[in-house]
């Protein structure tokens, strides 16, 4: 399903049919049933893809590493809180299988090289490179062996070092998606950065995507109109579920709501514009709303036609054209014309 994002066209945020990511991250808890939970609710809800986290504390963390947000009672550390919600490579392998059951792909991302090489056993269809990794060109090169395609978020870097990172992937030739992301959570509309989508376009010349952290699926629904290829945005069940991402993410029954309208904005886009060199298809419509001269008074046969003797009225086809008024300004009358009769030519000297 991933490839259904063409890398190969240059001319991005056109024709691409808009790629759809329901992130899950940690809001399992730790809780494998949980999780399977979550995978069977976004394949219901029409995404194309669900995405966890993979951390491994020791590889990962430190004893020094601070909470973004303090809401790990349970967890004296952001360590022991990166544990507590890790799973097994077999239980990795049993979430990537029923959610490819589901017909969704399974995504995660790897915190560590430790966890590119655990979820490169399980195999997985392409890497997302969360923000705070963009610069950890380490773990850009490994994920670069794959030449499998890397979703590079741009949250928390300046464009030289986003350049950087994108121009490294190239050089390996993997196929790029570029995330605009900022890092708020819950991030206001004011912060949201959109209107770097069209200029990501334009710079790099490859796919570019929106990861959203707003709470709500407007911002989405924009990107998707801006010519976003991707879209992805946390997901939980409820938004006071216990976890740093609640207040930012989507709820199932919102994911819903925004895949229909992701899917409309897609055909939107597409539609023909032929119509407006050949309107003949409307010919009907127009004799209906399109409007005839008419006078707006009764008028007697010698007079000159002034525009303050002029009405437009419905339909078209009963008169002269009302866009063609000014050929009848200054045309003397053939007969007497009551008010609100439609002038035709013959009407006319």
């Amino acid at each position: 399903m991933i490839k259904s994002i063409d890398f190969s066209n240059q001319s991005v945020g056109k024709n691409s049919k808009c790629f759809i990511i329901a992130e899950v991250g940690l809001a399992h808890e730790g809780s494998l049933g949980t999780a399977f939970s979550f995978i069977e609710a976004v394949a219901k809800s029409g995404a194309d893809a669900v995405k966890f986290q993979t951390h491994i504390a020791a590889e990962e963390s430190s004893s020094n590493e601070k909470f973004r947000v303090n809401v790990f009672p349970q967890d004296l550390t952001r360590y022991d809180y990166w544990q507590r919600t890790s799973f097994t490579e077999v239980q990795w392998g049993k979430l990537k299988s029923f959610a490819e059951s589901l017909g969704l792909v399974f995504l995660s991302t790897p915190f560590s090289i430790a966890a590119v090489k655990l979820l490169r056993k399980i195999g997985i269809e392409g890497w997302k490179i969360g923000s705070g990794e963009t610069n950890n060109l380490m773990l850009l090169e490994e994920v670069a062996k794959d030449r499998k395609p890397v979703f590079l978020s741009t949250g928390m870097s300046f464009t030289k070092e986003v350049t950087s990172s994108v121009n490294l992937l190239k050089s390996k030739k993997v196929p790029v998606i570029l995330m605009q992301c900022t890092n708020i959570y819950p991030c206001p509309p004011e912060k949201m950065g959109l209107g770097m989508i069209p200029k990501f376009i334009e710079e790099y010349k490859i796919p570019v995507g929106f990861s959203d952290h707003s709470g709500d699926i407007f911002a989405c629904l924009a990107a998707t109109a801006l010519g976003a290829n991707l879209i992805e945005f946390h997901t939980v069940f409820d938004k006071k579920m216990f976890g740093p991402d609640s207040k930012s993410s989507l709820t199932i029954k919102e994911i819903h709501k925004l895949v229909k309208g992701v899917k409309q904005i897609d055909k939107d886009l597409k539609s023909s514009i032929d119509y407006k060199l050949d309107s003949s298809s409307f010919s009907a419509l127009k004799n209906i709303f399109e409007k005839s001269l008419s006078v707006n008074k009764n008028l007697k046969k010698g007079h000159k036609i002034l525009f303050s003797d002029l009405e437009s009225k419905k339909p078209s086809n009963k008169g002269i054209p009302a866009s063609l008024f000014q050929k009848v300004i200054g045309k003397k009358l053939k007969r007497d014309i009551k008010k609100w009769e439609f002038i035709n030519y013959k009407d006319l000297d």
